[in-house]
């Protein structure tokens, strides 16, 4: 790209500063001995029998503390007499394949060994009913076949659709135990229709599977478990929504309102369902969903390891480095957007040589702005909230934002002999 990259040669980059952002930080001490008290009370303990198998889910990546709790769960159903058994509940990760979806499981540290019961994975479903509007409704031959289902998930704000169920347990058991042919059930009207599907999937299985009762974590703005909830299941379409609202309030995000460029180093399915979180980033893929900060060109330098090659979220941005493209997998990524019909998630954009061609580039396509006027904040990954770079045009209004504090002189970018910025 000799042409393009002399194009982009002469645009300056911004001399950036450290600053960082501090959220309240609710935290349980100890949340395998809230999952303990949790599973404790009789609402919940009596419903275990003796002899009974029971399937607990595990599915969403990046859950704090998942494998205790995982294992205080096992532990419980165990102590009743039940025969628990572990099961992937994750739509169509892991390549939709049952291997790829237990090695995802075994990844999350919930192994046969730690948790102390085997983990059964299969892509196989059976129809248990049908919805009012003729839906089939299908769960995990697995579960299908168990005496009882314990969901679990943690319950935060969903990254596609907004409503009273987002992510969380009632998402768990609509897309996540329907397996790759009850994900694409619930997705097959369009990501308009996902969070009513969502709904009225969840309250299906409620109504035709043996759930015993779901468990579900709440993180706070440091990704640390604040809450952790069992709920009976006439207790789930009550107590989730109150759940959501505390996990909304503490979520992280960035305090800034706007910005010219975002810069993502890293995106990845271990960061966020879209790889990238837009309720941080703004970059909403349904109209009409607002939130995150505002910007006019977000630019993707790199994808994580933990993701597989899986590039959903790169359609959200309109720049990327090279070694993204070359590090992705499209058997990793297709069944996501062929099951939950969202094709713009995996478009590629412009694609430039390096991290400083690629910010470059950015600058450059910063519409009413003069490149050296163009503010620029840079962030590690949609997880990582406390501490951001911003450009020293961006300083006065972060002295004057509540939360916010500069931590160090503004210094140029420090590029390696690739002209990347971290190697």
């Amino acid at each position: 790209m000799g042409y393009v990259n002399d194009m982009l040669q002469p645009i300056p980059l911004p001399d950036m500063a450290w600053v960082s952002q501090t959220f309240p930080r609710p935290t349980l001490a100890d949340p395998a001995a809230e999952t303990r008290a949790q599973l404790a009370r009789e609402a919940i303990r009596s419903r275990i029998r003796p002899g009974m198998r029971v399937a607990v889910t595990v599915g969403s990546r990046g859950v704090a503390n998942i494998a205790p709790v995982t294992r205080e769960i096992v532990a419980a159903l165990r102590d009743a007499g039940a025969e628990p058994f572990i099961i992937p509940a994750m739509g169509s990760h892991g390549g939709a394949s049952a291997e790829g979806q237990a090695s995802i499981v075994r990844e999350y540290g919930v192994t046969e060994d730690y948790v102390g019961c085997p983990i059964r994975a299969t892509m196989e479903v059976v129809q248990i009913g049908t919805l009012a509007d003729g839906k089939p409704i299908y769960i995990d031959r697995c579960a299908a076949e168990a005496d009882g289902i314990v969901p679990v998930n943690r319950i935060k704000a969903h990254t596609a659709f907004h409503g009273r169920f987002e992510s969380g347990v009632m998402k768990m058991m609509a897309i996540g135990l329907g397996k790759q042919k009850g994900a694409e059930t619930v997705h097959r009207e369009g990501i308009l229709h996902l969070g009513p599907n969502v709904e009225r999937m969840a309250l299906g299985i409620l109504a035709k599977a043996s759930i015993l009762f779901g468990v579900g974590l709440v993180e706070n703005a440091y990704d640390e478990t604040m809450i952790v909830r069992a709920m009976t299941p006439e207790e789930m379409p009550v107590v989730e929504p109150e759940l959501l609202a505390t996990a909304k309030q503490n979520m992280a995000r960035l305090l800034l309102p706007e910005t010219d460029v975002l810069l993502v180093d890293y995106i990845g399915k271990n960061i966020s369902g879209e790889g990238m979180d837009p309720n941080l980033t703004g970059r909403y893929i349904v109209p009409g969903l607002t939130g995150g900060i505002q910007n006019q060109v977000l630019g993707v330098l790199d994808i994580t390891p933990e993701t597989l090659g899986n590039f959903v979220g790169l359609g959200m941005a309109d720049v990327c480095a090279r070694r993204v493209v070359d590090k992705i997998s499209l058997d990793n990524t297709y069944p996501n957007s062929l099951t939950s019909t969202v094709t713009c998630l995996c478009k590629i954009p412009m694609v430039f040589d390096n991290h400083r061609l690629t910010a470059q580039a950015a600058v450059k396509m910063t519409p009413a702005r003069a490149p050296e006027d163009v503010r620029v904040l840079r962030i590690r990954d949609t997880l990582s909230m406390t501490r951001l770079l911003v450009s020293r045009n961006l300083l006065p209004l972060v002295r004057s934002t509540e939360g916010m504090r500069v931590e160090s002189e503004p210094a140029p970018m420090v590029f390696n002999g690739n002209g990347d910025l971290f190697a």
